[in-house]
């Protein structure tokens, strides 16, 4: 194998002489240095002569992920030796044992489970719901492995521009299904932005670099008005005696993308492009708490807060032990502001999440909300399951949260994600509570199980012993606790209630002379929202669904028949132009592409096909379609080649948008001089709902492309009322 070159030679110096530089504020010791070096060394002779995809030598990677462990992460020396070390097992005869006998047992465990990771990350035989639980597992040995792990996922992406096409929407689906959020649950936000980031720039590339441009583009102006947003407070601060830095922090290009599309606006009329921060060094007159809302009430002095978006995390600090307290205040120009206000104790957990919890622990040892959530996904991981995917799904739900605090009756405070309900409460106070919950009272006042509660809520759970959880209690929990309480309550009684359904629909197809088939559950599935045959079982036997209406579900038609063009590719064969049906059931058969029904792309869309195991069907998705990227992520060796529109021009597409706005006479008539009459649009479905003068409604119609539909968007939301319109 040859080796290097001496140009590769002094890159290869220069990138480890700079790590040597960071690794000044960790090296207590001689010894600590020259265990760094000997991983170094050990490393380079042991990838030596091997090349990444762009052509650099590999062991630049090593050294990159040791850089990022140290400088980003904030780890330690042995850290540090597991990062340069973490691809010598798995790559080399070097061994465990062999690691174990040059730098101890903790590195040794730390490139065991790092390699394990590597091993089910490239496994291609079993799906990567389970590899993901691999990955999850070794929480439960040492949770420096997973952060190790991060800065190599980290340094893949950063260099993801050599690879493949389809190997990067693979990467970046598990990195935005899994690395992204593990990263913030660690406490790690700058890494999780820029994986964010860098997830949009290669799932979205155009509108990713349109953004950066109109970014940079109004940079000027923005850093402009963020020094006459700060300069008073700067004056307000330094005149109280405060010790104190103030920056202005730019939103991230993934935040702002995220912001366009949630509300379906372009980006000029982004306005809370930035946020400003205050890091305080605290004095030892008073806690940090109080020094934070002593800042605040000095802010208030300058400009006009919003008291209903005060952030106080300072009170009650986040899972992943993030502090701070936040406030919204007006700008001169009348846009509101976001003001962070840190100590600086709080802003190096922020960052460096993990590692900086795990040293101001050691200082107080006390258990803190990490350490729960910790214990909680540990306890996870030790109950048996059946499901790799069913439990990736419940530890994810634990991921990225949102908090709020909920109240017992007795005034004990507990954490939820925001979306969480009375019956994720119930779950909390103990598995009975839950699988007898009957309904709440929220503020002393009676409420379905189901309502979603809201931070500060207090709540007290009534139960009664003949209640029991059923199958849709599944669609009104958010917490992982809650859901696998419920799955664990319904496999024990589900196979009774299979068996109980198998019966009733034998019964029922036996009275309409029909023999249950595949083409038949295609088609009845979906109207009972049911995702496979088991559930459709489950259901019916649990009287969750009925058959009264089946007469109709039989014979109804396929409610779109519509023509789709698409210009496939198998990644290298000659490009086919292939006709696809889109729901047509009758013709099910014979198709093997189809558009899917979770996200409906219409021509314009970016789009990636993915081959369904089971039929071998290629179901399209839109490129950021949230299905797709769990798929992606879990089964990403069943996404295909390139998959664009063609040029070919279908004569419809069915999309829908909702709509909200004032309620006036009219409305209807101008909606429809528009769609109808001046774009020339057919309305297939036209919903509207009015209440206390405010009109609410949908709309499903027939376009022939994006940009058709898009302009349709912005003429309805100029008609006089309408307040908000988006494309569902």
């Amino acid at each position: 194998m040859a080796g290097y070159t001496a140009e590769d030679e002094q890159i290869i110096g220069q990138q480890f002489d700079k790590l040597l530089l960071s690794c000044n504020k960790i090296c207590k010791s001689e010894s600590d240095w020259e265990m760094i070096n000997k991983a170094f060394l050990l490393a380079k002779e042991a990838h030596k002569g091997v090349r990444r995809r762009s052509g650099e030598p590999y062991i630049l990677h090593p050294i990159a992920v040791a850089q990022i462990v140290v400088s980003e992460e904030g780890l330690g020396v042995k850290s540090t030796c597991a990062a340069l070390l973490h691809d010598v097992v798995e790559d080399t005869s070097y061994t465990v044992e062999d690691i174990e006998n040059l730098f101890g047992a903790k590195v040794a465990a730390m490139v065991d489970g790092l390699t394990k990771v590597a091993a089910a990350l490239n496994d291609d035989v079993s799906a990567q719901a389970e590899t993901f639980r691999k990955i999850l597992l070794t929480l439960s040995d040492d949770i420096r492995v997973i952060i190790i792990k991060i800065a190599d996922r980290l340094h893949n992406m950063r260099t993801l521009g050599s690879m493949p096409r389809h190997k990067q929407i693979k990467i970046t689906s598990e990195t935005m299904y899994l690395f992204a959020p593990l990263a913030y649950r660690l406490g790690l936000y700058a890494i999780k932005t820029e994986l964010e980031d860098l997830s949009l720039k290669y799932m979205y590339p155009e509108q990713y670099e349109e953004i950066e441009a109109k970014m940079a583009a109004t940079a000027t102006e923005r850093n402009e008005f963020i020094d006459r947003f700060i300069s008073p407070i700067k004056e307000k601060l330094s005149a109280a005696g405060i010790n104190f830095t103030i920056s202005g922090r730019v939103k991230t290009v993934y935040s702002i993308w995220s912001k366009m599309q949630r509300k379906q606006i372009p980006f000029e009329e982004i306005y809370d492009l930035f946020a400003v921060r205050i890091i305080f060094k605290p004095n030892d007159l008073s806690p940090e708490k109080a020094q934070c809302w002593h800042i605040y009430s000095l802010l208030t002095d300058i400009y006009a807060p919003k008291p209903d978006r005060i952030r106080d995390w300072v009170s009650f600090p986040k899972a992943n032990g993030y502090e701070a307290l936040h406030g919204t205040f007006m700008r001169p120009d009348g846009i509101w502001a976001e003001v962070q206000i840190r100590s600086e104790r709080m802003d190096e957990v922020a960052e460096r999440g993990f590692a900086a919890h795990w040293k101001y622990k050691q200082e107080h040892d006390t258990e803190d909300e990490f350490d729960k959530w910790l214990k909680d996904v540990r306890h996870a991981m030790s109950q048996p399951t059946g499901n790799a995917a069913d439990f990736l799904e419940n530890v994810k739900m634990t991921l990225y949260m949102n908090e709020m605090v909920i109240f017992t009756p007795k005034g004990e405070s507990r954490k939820f994600p925001i979306g969480a309900t009375a019956l994720d409460f119930a779950y909390d106070i103990h598995t009975n509570v839950g699988n007898t919950a009957i309904g709440a009272k929220i503020n002393h006042k009676i409420e379905s199980i189901f309502t979603k509660l809201k931070s500060g809520d207090q709540v007290q759970i009534l139960t009664a012993e003949t209640a029991h959880p059923n199958i849709e209690w599944l669609d009104h929990v958010g917490t992982m606790k809650a859901r696998q309480a419920i799955i664990t309550y319904l496999k024990r009684v589900r196979p009774n209630n299979i068996e109980r359904g198998i019966s009733i629909f034998d019964n029922r197809m036996r009275e309409f002379g029909i023999t249950p088939s595949a083409r038949l559950f295609r088609k009845l599935l979906p109207a009972y929202d049911c995702k496979n045959k088991d559930e459709f079982y489950s259901k019916l036997g649990s009287e969750i669904i009925n058959l009264n209406d089946i007469d109709q579900v039989l014979h109804q038609n396929s409610q779109n028949k519509v023509l789709k063009f698409w210009t496939f590719d198998f990644a290298g064969n000659k490009p086919k132009d292939l006709v696809v049906k889109k729901r047509d059931v009758d013709n099910l058969e014979e198709q093997k592409f189809m558009a899917a029904e979770c996200c409906n792309p219409i021509p314009g869309d970016n789009i990636t096909g993915y081959r369904d195991p089971r039929t071998g069907a290629i179901v399209v998705h839109k490129t950021d379609c949230q299905d797709l990227i769990a798929l992606a992520a879990q089964k990403g060796e069943n996404l295909v080649g390139n998959i664009k529109w063609s040029t070919y021009k279908a004569e419809s597409y069915l999309a829908e948008i909702k709509l909200r706005g004032l309620d006036r006479v009219g409305i209807l008539r101008d909606l429809s001089q528009v769609i109808t009459v001046e774009l020339d649009i057919n309305i297939r479905e036209l919903k509207i709902q009015s209440h206390d003068g405010i009109f609410e409604g949908k709309i499903s119609l027939y376009v022939p492309d994006t940009d058709s539909l898009y302009s349709l968007i912005d003429k309805v939301g100029k008609i006089k009322g309408i307040d908000k319109v988006e494309r569902v």
